[in-house]
């Protein structure tokens, strides 16, 4: 039914270029309605958040956010056949050409603003010519095939209204229209008359549609499900002209109904622009009645009021059809959503299964990456490495400011979770913060294609410190024995172990400067989670990006330091050696 390619078999997968929550709302209860087991609807693109929260149902679901459609995964570009646009009018054209070079099954899309520039209308027209993808717009409400998809506010935006247009079910009359507006008016007059939409696509306004009135035609033309054709034009153009030689040609053999507002215009001095851009007669033959003649001659049904289209549909209508669909019933937005846990019939449930089955096939190193990543994680690998790091960050004496933060909190008879919570606060970029810091640093080097040199060079011109680089006690001929277990037991990886390389490569730089600037234990935890979850779990760069940006890696230091946290309170509540003051000796005062 599209430009060379069927329609109806079509599996609706679809990509949004910007955020109209009201839109993609309704179409997504539309695919609920229709029975399906999940939203069509499976990116958007755009800025802000990383997610939007939609209702399935009763029930809520999160559709991705992307900055960019580059940064949508492969697998949904690679699959996606339905494209809504719901960007600015400036941003049309870089868009489409972006969807059209990276969504190869692309097959019908919308484009929702209006006054696009006619050279950029006309150049995406080209490319959707040269691609076989119907595209319906500018300032269109979309596209709609009952029992398929609804691509756009057409058919309406509220639950309710989607029902009461009845477009379930596939139906025999294509309606075609010039006007979002009265497109949603047409369907409920052909529904309404039992006939039922077979498809329906509103044109949009602008002065150049991207798919024109005849094109629509013909694509009702070429439809089995079609039988006749409701179309809604306007003053203006001479598009109905177009569709009145086809007629005459036999091209379009099928009965057509058709009504040409705007013969109030001609009632007027001077032609008035009315809502649409292309709706103004500026010649005789654009004028809403000259083009009802044409029609007529040309052997289409065009009534000369509105209201006897209704009449005329209900004289060749049927009994109404059944529209059977899955109900919506009344829905509240919830405050949070987790992905971690909840209760399901009143039954605590962690990470998809009931608690006791959870813990039951877990360790605990084993439940604490799967909590943090937020998804059963089955890699032994990675429960093995989370297990280690676990134990070997747990504590580094009571020397670090986290332990002498609890230590001092605790001597001053605070109790164990401000004690604790004292020495957690101290965690930044001096203490404790370089692991996240450090994996940020390599996922920066390595997706950068970076050379080691070339990225030391970088953070000396800032003059700043490279997180992971540097020891005390360490140095290039006594190495870190903690640094030498990690690699040992944990390297050797799908992905060539390649953040630990380049962090290796950092390494040779800064020691052949100076010979305690090692790689040290942060530093090799960060490339080593870093290269376990991209080659045991398939993560992506922007997914590791995403894990840097929240501090994932920070998140396993804070766990397996606040053991030893606690260990130092206890220690110090057992000794109650009283309140820890400094004398005159720890502090040097230099007066003004």
């Amino acid at each position: 039914m599209s430009k060379g390619t069927d329609l109806r078999g079509l599996q609706p997968i679809t990509i949004c270029l910007g955020s109209h929550p009201g839109i993609i709302q309704s179409m997504i209860d539309y695919d609920y309605c229709l029975g399906r087991d999940k939203p069509s609807v499976v990116a958007i693109v755009g800025g802000g958040r990383k997610q939007e929260r939609y209702f399935w149902g009763q029930s809520e679901v999160m559709v991705p956010v992307y900055p960019q459609l580059q940064a949508v995964p492969k697998k949904y570009r690679d699959e996606a056949t339905a494209l809504l646009n719901v960007q600015s009018a400036r941003r049309v054209l870089a868009g489409m050409k972006e969807a059209f070079a990276l969504l190869p099954k692309l097959r019908v899309a919308n484009i929702f603003a209006e006054q696009v520039p006619e050279a950029h209308a006309l150049e995406v027209a080209a490319e959707a010519a040269k691609k076989d993808i119907l595209v319906a717009g500018p300032a269109s409400v979309g596209v709609l095939v009952p029992g398929l998809f609804k691509l756009g506010a057409i058919g309406g935006t509220q639950y309710a209204q989607i029902v009461a247009a009845g477009i379930f079910a596939p139906g025999r009359a294509a309606v075609v229209s010039t006007s979002g507006g009265m497109v949603n008016e047409l369907i409920h007059i052909v529904t309404g008359a039992g006939l039922g939409v077979s498809f329906a696509v509103a044109l949009g306004g602008d002065r150049n549609p991207i798919t024109t009135p005849a094109q629509a035609f013909l694509l009702a033309e070429a439809d089995e499900q079609t039988e006749r054709i409701v179309y809604f034009g306007e003053l203006g153009g001479d598009d109905e002209y177009a569709i009145a030689k086809l007629i005459s040609d036999g091209k379009i053999a099928k009965p057509v109904i058709a009504y040409i507002a705007g013969t109030v215009a001609e009632l007027f001095d001077e032609p008035p622009q009315f809502g649409h851009a292309k709706a103004m007669a500026s010649r005789q033959d654009e004028t809403a009645q000259a083009k009802k003649n044409a029609l007529r001659a040309a052997g289409a049904k065009v009534p000369d009021v509105f209201a006897e289209l209704r009449i005329e549909l209900e004289r060749v209508g049927a009994e109404l059809l059944p529209q059977d669909h899955r109900p919506i019933k009344q829905r509240r937005k919830s405050l949070i959503v987790s992905h971690v846990s909840g209760d399901i019939q009143d039954d605590v449930h962690l990470l998809g299964k009931d608690l006791l089955e959870t813990v039951n096939e877990n360790t605990l190193a084993g439940l604490t990456i799967s909590l943090l990543l937020g998804h059963r994680v089955e890699s032994s690998k990675i429960i093995q490495f989370t297990d280690y790091v676990l134990r070997l960050l747990s504590d580094h004496g009571p020397y670090t400011s986290g332990a002498m933060n609890t230590i001092v909190a605790a001597r001053a008879g605070r109790d164990l979770a401000s004690s604790m919570a004292a020495g957690l606060l101290t965690i930044g970029p001096r203490f404790g913060g370089a692991v996240n810091a450090a994996a940020g640093a390599w996922l920066q080097g390595v997706r950068g294609s970076s050379k080691p040199k070339d990225f030391v060079a970088s953070f000396t011109t800032d003059g700043g410190i490279i997180p992971g680089i540097g020891h005390k006690k360490y140095r290039i001929d006594m190495p870190d024995p903690r640094v030498k277990a990690l690699t040992e037991q944990f390297a050797g990886n799908r992905n060539d172990d390649r953040y630990l390389a380049f962090a290796r490569g950092v390494e040779d730089v800064t020691t052949a400067k100076k010979g305690n600037l090692i790689l040290n234990v942060d530093g090799t935890i960060a490339a080593i989670m870093l290269d376990l979850l991209e080659s045991e779990l398939d993560y992506g760069q922007e997914q590791l990006q995403e894990l840097v940006s929240i501090e994932f890696f920070n998140a396993i230091f804070i766990l397996s330091r606040s053991a030893g946290l606690a260990a130092h309170y206890l220690d110090q509540r057992r000794n109650d050696e009283g309140l820890l003051r400094l004398g005159s000796n720890d502090i040097t005062y230099i007066p003004e």
